[in-house]
């Protein structure tokens, strides 16, 4: 038998043409079936009691009951499109879904379910069915589909009571609008780990509600000429034919809706079926039966009697568009009518031929024919409206970015992640912003998936699609959402006709052509990366692998002068060899491939300062490696990790290279471990980095490396600053510049920058100084992002202790933007820490708030512990400031809470907090205590900003006890250590709070 690609009717075989559709069997549909992935619907039905049964009556008589029952499940589940796979015993296993996809396959499967179940009464039998959708391969010469799902649907169907219809969770998504069910309490299904969502199918509805219309977007300029086509068939009292094509969900329905709210006429609807009995006029029936009106000519009105059913007069389909002609001419003889026939893309030949011809032939009447279709139906009918002078056809192209903007706002509110996320996937399709807006409302997740119905959607239309053509959309989508003429040649040899199949891509409105990235080849873009998706999810893994590596072998014959060659190169290859890993056949010499160009592209990555890329990359070379024989790439991988935040990434590395037979692996898992317990337990950096330092710089001194003494040096500077000493961890900060200049390596030296901007902006170097000291040794990594944002740092924030609190806040924030871009998520996280200082110097104080808050909250996202800590420090002294004392408090214990041991920072700013606290409150005597433990505290850490704060609360804490002179004492030093840092912000913030410019030396 051959069956049909279009509609997937079986025909003889010696059929020329489509005995259901009339669709031509051409080369490509006459090939044999191949293995595809797919989303089916998978149906049992089991008929229940059958060994009582059979005790009941004769074999005979069961035998014929038996033959009676297959035979009429068989003919439900055809009509509605299924396949029967098999029958076993008294068992029914269907498919929808092959082998042609449609959008409704879960439908069409409920649908069929409920006339089985309803039919087996007159059987004489009872039976129990389970429905379940999913992803499986079909096309294999032993089953017609095979996968998970199969399995699924047949435990519902044996969990089912007699009589009853069980849904799995995905065929419930897609068909909840359509059905009434009852939920159930998961099931324990045989073979399933955890508990399997079912539903109870109650009954199917007959007609499914209408999807909610969002509001309308652009589309001004196709609204205006449907207006036009409008006025001129009443102006000229004509017929005009107006055609609107695009893709589902692009806002047909929306844009005629928009239309038809403001028309002073008659409108009439109807719908062309994807399938059923008696869908030839359809449309016309729901048309006629909303008009209400019959033709005068006897003749005109017998033939719609016919078609209505009132009579059983035979006619024909000349004589029936002639009589729907005379109906709508009479109906419009009194007002003006709109006829909106929608998803024209499924009518039948002979119902298009009704509408041409009333489009044709009608006189001396105002009627609009508004129809609606999706760009397919071109192939089908490619002379639509040919010739005709009053017909017009408008392609509804998807949204702008502006426009799909506009639109998510018209929708509701999101934040601005979650917003780029819907924007990005739906590409400017309004039905797809919508749905993927509601998943995300209903399933309250952050993460945007692709919902079922959209899935079915362009699954249903790539499968209509020509074999051939369908080959090429593959190969195509293999090399990516852009690809190239000359790769999908390469991947399909056989193919003889790729600039033709191409065209015939471009005409479906699937790809447009796109700029050639590779000379003297011509390149082509998915009109949506869905629909990119859609055709590369078809591709068995098997065949995926195979593809995956052979255009990385044309790639490299013909993208040499690519800029990000590696990286392409190394994801194909990679892709490969997680392909064939996950299908058993690993390949370690591939994997070697794909690890390697991996490797070149991370390491460009680092110089490029693209921290963000260079962890991912190096993580996945090191990925495709085996243990023992990737200590190398997991070295140069740690300080990515550090930087973006991955610490459990960076544990596990530690962790492998700590337990490496390679010495100096070991001495690098050793060294790592420090900057991994400053950022997640840093209590452990001042208790066991010192040894863990000693043993690194040993071992590396031995082997002569100086990126390991890097290293060294850092741990050291971790074990000063998180013992809050600035100039010993300065020294440190000095050694690793010095080891970095002797590596030579452009790669160990620029990453150091990124540890000097809190040495300088915070320690005991004055403000001035700091800038010259940063301008210093940005020269020394040369140009590069992360040395300029270094200086960005320490400027902005010495001009803010100066009082240029616009140019130093404007500074940082181009600061923060830059680490942001470059994906170190810990310092741009901890960028708040100086904004939240200057902020309050500048007199912001609910910006400081923020900043302070917003820094914490995203290193406890990060699971960093160490500026976290510091962070909840800021936090309380800023919203002490903003005259909030019961949260600043909360905020300094949450912080002292968290602190090592020696992080004598937090405790200072948190007692100098809550002295402030306890003496607005006028318990001075507790205030004093308080307010000397934190000077005591400050002057641990040689921080001059530190100490003079802490000063500065205890002058304020005496001067409210009636004790001047100490006061006086006290704000003294606190001026000294102010201007010692050159912050002349302090000072000033400083003399406001005190009342008095008097101290001012």
């Amino acid at each position: 038998m051959r069956t049909c690609a279009s509609c997937g009717h079986r025909n003889s075989d010696s059929a020329k043409f489509c005995e259901e559709c009339a669709a031509p069997f051409d080369g490509a549909q006459a090939q044999p079936s191949r293995e595809q992935r797919k989303t089916v619907t998978v149906l049992f039905c089991d008929v229940s009691g059958s060994t009582a049964l059979g005790e009941s009556i004769d074999p005979e008589a069961l035998r014929a009951l038996l033959a009676r029952y297959f035979e009429r499940m068989k003919q439900i589940i055809e009509r509605h499109g299924g396949t029967v796979e098999k029958f076993v015993g008294d068992a029914v296993m269907a498919v929808f879904g092959v082998p042609v996809v449609h959008e409704d396959d879960a439908l069409r499967a409920v649908r069929a379910a409920a006339e089985m179940r309803d039919a087996l009464p007159d059987l004489g039998v009872q039976a129990r069915l389970g429905l379940n959708t999913g992803e499986v391969v079909t096309g294999t010469e032993e089953r017609l589909a095979t996968g998970d799902p199969v399995n699924i649907a047949a435990r519902l169907e044996q969990a089912a009571p007699p009589g009853e219809i069980l849904l799995g969770p995905e065929t419930h998504a897609l068909v909840a609008q359509s059905v009434e069910t009852e939920a159930l309490e998961p099931l324990a299904l045989k073979g399933k780990g955890e508990p399997v969502l079912a539903h109870r199918l109650l009954a199917v509805r007959s007609v499914a509600p209408r999807r909610a219309e969002g509001p309308m977007v652009g589309r001004q300029t196709e609204l205006r000429r449907l207006g036009d086509a409008f006025v001129q068939a009443e102006r000229d009292r004509s017929c005009q034919l107006f055609t609107i094509l695009g893709s589902a969900g692009v806002g047909k329905s929306r844009l005629a809706a928009e239309f038809l709210d403001g028309v002073d006429a008659r409108v009439v609807r109807g719908r062309c079926l994807s399938y059923g009995d008696g869908i030839t006029y359809w449309p016309l029936v729901e048309a006629l039966l909303q008009l209400g009106a019959r033709p005068e000519d006897t003749a005109a009105a017998a033939a719609i009697a016919s078609v209505l059913g009132e009579s059983e007069e035979a006619t024909t389909p000349e004589e029936i568009a002639w009589a729907f002609r005379k109906t709508l001419e009479h109906a419009a003889a009194e007002r003006q009518v709109v006829c909106v026939f929608d998803d024209l893309h499924w009518a039948e030949p002979a119902f298009l031929d009704l509408v041409e011809h009333v489009a044709d032939l009608s006189r001396d009447a105002p009627i609009l024919l508004l129809c609606m279709a999706r760009p397919e139906f071109l192939d089908r009918r490619p002379g639509w409206g040919g010739g005709k002078l009053n017909s017009t056809a408008v392609l509804l192209e998807p949204l702008s970015p502006d426009e799909t903007e506009e639109l998510i706002d018209r929708l509701g509110e999101l934040d601005e992640e979650l917003r780029a996320k819907i924007r990005d996937a739906a590409e400017g399709n309004p039905l797809f912003v919508e749905e993927m807006l509601t998943m995300v409302r209903e399933s309250g997740s952050v993460e945007v998936v692709v919902p079922p119905s959209i899935q079915a959607l362009l699954a249903a239309r790539l499968d209509q699609l020509d074999a051939a053509e369908r080959v090429v959309l593959e190969r195509g989508a293999v090399e990516g959402k852009i690809f190239h003429r000359g790769a999908v040649e390469a991947l399909a040899p056989e193919e003889q006709q790729v600039p033709q199949r191409l065209l015939a891509l471009v005409r479906k409105e699937l790809i447009r052509p796109d700029s050639s990235q590779i000379p003297g080849d011509d390149a082509f873009r998915f009109r949506h990366l869905l629909i990119r998706d859609a055709a590369y999810d078809a591709l068995p893994k098997a065949v995926r692998a195979d593809l995956h590596e052979r255009f990385a072998l044309w790639l490299e014959e013909h993208g040499a002068d690519l800029v990000e060659l590696d990286e392409i190169l190394g994801y194909h290859l990679e892709q490969a060899a997680l392909y064939r890993a996950e299908l058993g056949t690993p390949d370690a010499t591939l994997a070697g491939r794909a690890a390697q160009r991996l490797l070149s592209a991370g390491r460009r990555a680092v110089l490029r300062d693209d921290t963000a890329a260079a962890a991912n990359l190096l993580s996945r070379s090191a990925d495709l490696l085996q243990p023992g024989s990737r200590d190398e790439v997991l070295i140069e991988l740690t300080l990515p990790l550090q930087l973006v935040g991955r610490f459990e990434r960076l544990r596990s590395v530690v962790d492998e290279l700590k337990a490496s037979a390679d010495p100096r692996s070991r001495a690098y898992g050793r060294v790592n471990e420090v900057g991994l317990w400053a950022a997640v337990d840093p209590a452990l950096v001042v208790a066991q980095g010192e040894e863990a330092a000693r043993e690194a710089e040993s071992a590396f001194s031995g082997f002569g490396d100086e990126r390991g003494m890097v290293l060294a040096a850092e741990a050291r500077m971790d074990i000063e600053w998180m013992q809050s000493r600035s100039i010993p961890a300065h020294a440190a900060f000095q050694a690793m510049c010095e080891h970095a200049m002797r590596s030579g390596d452009p790669a160990v030296l620029r990453p150091v920058v990124n540890s000097a901007h809190g040495l300088l902006m915070f320690g005991y170097v004055p403000a001035d100084e700091a800038v010259r000291e940063s301008e210093r040794i940005a020269d020394l990594a040369g140009d590069g992002l992360q040395p300029r944002a270094m200086k960005l740092a320490v400027k902005g924030f010495s001009l803010g202790l100066q009082g240029r609190f616009a140019e130093g806040l404007e500074l940082m924030a181009e600061h923060r933007e830059l680490q942001r871009e470059l994906g170190n998520r810990v310092t741009y996280a901890s960028a708040g820490h100086g904004m939240s200082v200057i902020r309050l110097l500048a007199g912001d104080v609910e910006g400081a708030v923020e900043e302070a808050r917003e820094s914490a909250r995203e290193l406890e996202e990060l699971g960093q512990q160490g500026y976290r800590s510091t962070s909840l420090a800021f936090l309380a002294v800023a919203l002490e400031a903003a005259g909030r004392p019961g949260e600043a408090e909360k905020a300094a214990s949450e912080s002292e809470s968290v602190s090592a041991p020696d992080d004598y920072i937090n405790f200072a700013f948190s007692r100098t907090v809550r002295a402030l606290v306890l003496a607005d409150r006028g318990e001075l005597e507790q205030a004093e205590s308080i307010a000397r433990s934190a000077v005591e505290y400050a002057f641990r850490t040689d921080f001059p900003l530190v100490r003079a704060d802490a000063l500065a609360a205890l002058s304020r804490v005496l001067g409210a006890r009636g004790r001047g002179d100490e006061a006086q004492e006290a704000l003294s030093q606190a001026v000294g250590l102010y201007e010692a840092k050159g912050a002349e912000a302090c000072l000033h913030r400083l003399f406001e709070i005190a009342g008095s410019r008097e101290y001012s030396s």
